[in-house]
């Protein structure tokens, strides 16, 4: 099975995520571009890396009016990226559209929804107007995005179980706000080591700074993808 790591490339120029991508495997990891570096290096890099053999999770989180999205989602798709997502919260409409825009992408990506952000704990969603725990929510959301077809969602590794036992383990949970022990959870709330992670359900670890800021980036990699070997034997 190849690494459910996805190394979050959180760089505002190219040059910064070359210095770490020379030294990697597609092996080792998969990879996330998000916002930051597709504004800074645009769709050619993204496509170049995919050449190069690396899975890319396209992180843009499109959430607008259902033809805008899925004009969006049909360009992105021929990138040759591996996952692509969109906001949960546009709704069936907007889901159904970006689902039906990628169907002929000659590698047609997986298409998943953001559920709640792990930045998220239930007084931001209340602030927000929605009356509801994390879990909860994100539990409606993945309903939601399953039954418009999507592949999965990105949840908090605290959600991921409960999905997983809901909608089957098919249905992809791909889960940010991934730490190590020794890391702080910075700008996140709802957080869990990658062992942690995967004995509660993830198919899949977003990891950012625990990689990209190590003094030894790829001796840290390694450990986790061995950390992920244990759990998994456990299963």
């Amino acid at each position: 099975m190849s690494s459910r790591v996805i190394v979050a490339l959180d760089y505002a120029d190219t040059q910064s995520a070359m210095a770490l991508l020379d030294r990697l495997q597609p092996s080792a990891c998969k990879l996330k571009i998000g916002k930051e570096l597709f504004a800074a290096a645009g769709p050619a890099f993204v496509a170049t890396l995919a050449q190069r053999g690396f899975d890319i999770f396209l992180d843009l989180k499109f959430h607008d009016i259902p033809n805008t999205v899925a004009q969006a989602c049909k360009v992105v798709s021929q990138l040759g990226v591996w996952m692509i997502n969109v906001h949960a919260l546009g709704g069936r409409g907007m889901m159904n559209a970006a689902r039906e825009a990628i169907e002929g992408a000659p590698r047609r990506p997986h298409l998943i929804a953001v559920t709640v952000l792990t930045s998220m704990a239930e007084p931001d969603l209340r602030e927000v107007g929605i009356d509801a725990s994390p879990l909860v929510q994100a539990m409606r959301l993945a309903d939601l995005a399953a039954a418009c077809g999507l592949d999965g969602v990105v949840c908090s590794a605290h959600e991921a179980a409960a999905i997983r036992d809901r909608l089957g383990s098919g249905f992809l949970r791909v889960t940010p706000g991934i730490r190590l022990p020794e890391d702080g959870a910075g700008d996140q709330k709802r957080v869990m080591t990658p062992l942690l992670a995967i004995e509660s359900g993830a198919s899949y670890l977003v990891i950012g700074r625990s990689v990209t800021r190590a003094a030894d980036p790829l001796a840290v990699l390694a450990r986790i993808n061995r950390e992920i070997a244990v759990a998994e034997a456990r299963q």
